[in-house]
C-alpha cells in the first residue's frame, strides 16, 4: 500500500509538473470542499510533499551510481603535441632534438572492469538502496503530516463557524431583549437600568461577532496554506457527519504506530544503511583486483602505431595516514547516532499515542456533559424570557441565562471538535491518515 501511494504522488508531481499555464483552475468558484477533497488538493499541490519526492529521486540517482561499479567503464583520450626548439644546447640528449621540432599525437581507447574488491560494491549498492528506501519512508511521513495539518485545519474553519453563528444567535438573543426592555420602560413597567443593561450586552455582543468573523477568517486562511493552496477563499467546506467513536486500548495504540509509523521505520533503515557503511569503511582494508585493456594509435608522423593491451592489476592501499581507521569509527558514531535517534522516536511516538487517548476520553466525556448543559441551559432561557416578559424577571436574570447559554453552546462545540482533533492525532500517531 505504501509503495502504491508513493507510486501515485510521483505520478501526480509529474502531472503536476507537466501541465500548462491554460488549466482549470485548482478551487472553482464557490466550490463546496469535501475533507477528501482538501486531502486531495494538498496531496498535488502542497510544496513540502514535492519537496521530499525530489530528495527520493536524489537518492535513486545515488543507487543508480551506485549500481554503475558492476558494470565496465570505458575512456578515450587523445593528446597532440608540437615541439618546437627554443634554446639549442650542448646537451647532447636534448628533449628536443630536431632543429624545426615535430608534432605528436597518441590516442587511446581504454577498458576497464572491476572484478573482485571483497563486498565494497555490494555494500555500497547495498547503502543507496536503504537510503532510497528510508527517504520513500520520509515522503510518506510527510503526507502524512501535512494529511493530518488539513484535517486540523479543516475542523478549524468548521468549529469557527459555529461559534461565529452562536455568536450570531446570542446578539439577536440581546437584540430581543432591548426590544422587549424599551416596550416596559416606555410602558412604565420597568427601569431605565433595564434598557441601558440590554445595550450594554448588545454591544459586547458585537464585539465577541467581530472577534468570531476574525477567527473564522483565520482559520480559512489556515486551511488554504494547509492545502499549499494561494488563490483567493472563495470555497465553501461541507460539514462533518457524526464521526463514529474509535474504541482502541493504549496498546494496540502502539503496536500500529510502531508498526506503521513511517519516521520510525526511516530510521530502522537508516540503521541498516548505517550498519552496512560501518562494513564498507572496514573494507578499505582490502585490496581490489581490477581488468583492464587498451588500445592505442601514438606516433609523430602518419600513419601512427598501433598496439594494445590487456592485463590484470591489483590495487590495495597499505597505509594511508590512519584515513581507514577513522573512516571506520566515524560510521560505528553515526551507527550510534542512528540508534539513539530510534529511541527518542519510540518516546516521542508513546507520548504522542498516550496524549491524543488521554485528549479523546476528556473530549468524550464532556460531550455527554456538554450536550445536558445545552438543553439545561436552552430551558432555562426560555423560562427566563417567558418570565421577564410577564414582568416577573429582572434583566440581570436574562443576561445571565443568555450568558449561560452561550458558554453551554460554545463548550458542546469545544467538545466536539476537541474529540475530532484528538482522533486526527491519534491517527497520525499510529501512522495512519
Amino acid at each position: 500500500m505504501i509503495r502504491f501511494v508513493t507510486i501515485l504522488v510521483m505520478g501526480i508531481a509529474l502531472w503536476a509538473g507537466a501541465v500548462t499555464a491554460v488549466e482549470a483552475p485548482l478551487i472553482r468558484d464557490g466550490e463546496e470542499l469535501t475533507l477528501e477533497r482538501c486531502i486531495e488538493i494538498a496531496v498535488h499541490n502542497q510544496p513540502e510533499i514535492i519537496q521530499y519526492l525530489y530528495m527520493t529521486r536524489a537518492n535513486e540517482a545515488d543507487l543508480g551510481k551506485a549500481l554503475s561499479g558492476y558494470y565496465p567503464q570505458l575512456d578515450a583520450k587523445s593528446i597532440f603535441n608540437s615541439y618546437n626548439l627554443a634554446n639549442k644546447t650542448d646537451d647532447p640528449y636534448p628533449p628536443i632534438n630536431n632543429l624545426y621540432g615535430y608534432k605528436y599525437g597518441d590516442t587511446n581507447l581504454t577498458l576497464t572492469q572491476k572484478i573482485y574488491d571483497f563486498g565494497k560494491r555490494e555494500d555500497n549498492v547495498a547503502v543507496a538502496r536503504l537510503n532510497v528506501d528510508s527517504s520513500r519512508m520520509d515522503m510518506e511521513n510527510r503526507i502524512t503530516a501535512v494529511v493530518n495539518t488539513v484535517k486540523n485545519a479543516y475542523y478549524d474553519v468548521l468549529k469557527a463557524k459555529l461559534s461565529r453563528d452562536i455568536e450570531v444567535e446570542v446578539r439577536e438573543q440581546y437584540r430581543k431583549q432591548l426590544e422587549q426592555a424599551k416596550l416596559f420602560f416606555t410602558a412604565g413597567k420597568k427601569p431605565k437600568y433595564d434598557v441601558t443593561n440590554a445595550e450594554v450586552y448588545l454591544s459586547g455582543a458585537e464585539l465577541k461577532l467581530i472577534d468570531g468573523e476574525n477567527e473564522l477568517s483565520k482559520a480559512w486562511v489556515s486551511l488554504s496554506k494547509a492545502m499549499g493552496y494561494d488563490g483567493p477563499a472563495n470555497y465553501t467546506v461541507k460539514e462533518l457527519h457524526n464521526l463514529d467513536k474509535l474504541r482502541i486500548v493504549e496498546q494496540e495504540a502502539l503496536e500500529r504506530a510502531y508498526g506503521n509509523r513511517q519516521d520510525l521505520q526511516s530510521l530502522l533503515l537508516q540503521k541498516k544503511a548505517a550498519e552496512r557503511s560501518v562494513s564498507l569503511a572496514r573494507k578499505d582494508y582490502f585490496p581490489s583486483l581490477d581488468a583492464n585493456a587498451g588500445y592505442e594509435f601514438a606516433g609523430s608522423q602518419t600513419p601512427l602505431a598501433q598496439g594494445w593491451n590487456v592485463g590484470v592489476g591489483v590495487t590495495w592501499n597499505l597505509f594511508a595516514g590512519f584515513a581507514t581507521q577513522q573512516s571506520v569509527q566515524k560510521a560505528l558514531a553515526n551507527l550510534k547516532v542512528t540508534e539513539a535517534k530510534i529511541a527518542a522516536i519510540k518516546l516521542q511516538i508513546r507520548q504522542e499515542v498516550q496524549t491524543s487517548l488521554l485528549n479523546m476520553k476528556k473530549a468524550e466525556e464532556s460531550i455527554t456533559n456538554a450536550q445536558l448543559l445545552v438543553r439545561q441551559a436552552t430551558e432555562n432561557l426560555e423560562l427566563v424570557n417567558l418570565r421577564y416578559q410577564s414582568g416577573l424577571a429582572t434583566s440581570v436574570e436574562v443576561t445571565t441565562a443568555t450568558v449561560n447559554f452561550s458558554q453551554a453552546k460554545q463548550t458542546r462545540v469545544n467538545a466536539y471538535y476537541n474529540y475530532v482533533t484528538a482522533r486526527a492525532n491519534l491517527e497520525k500517531a499510529m501512522g495512519g491518515r
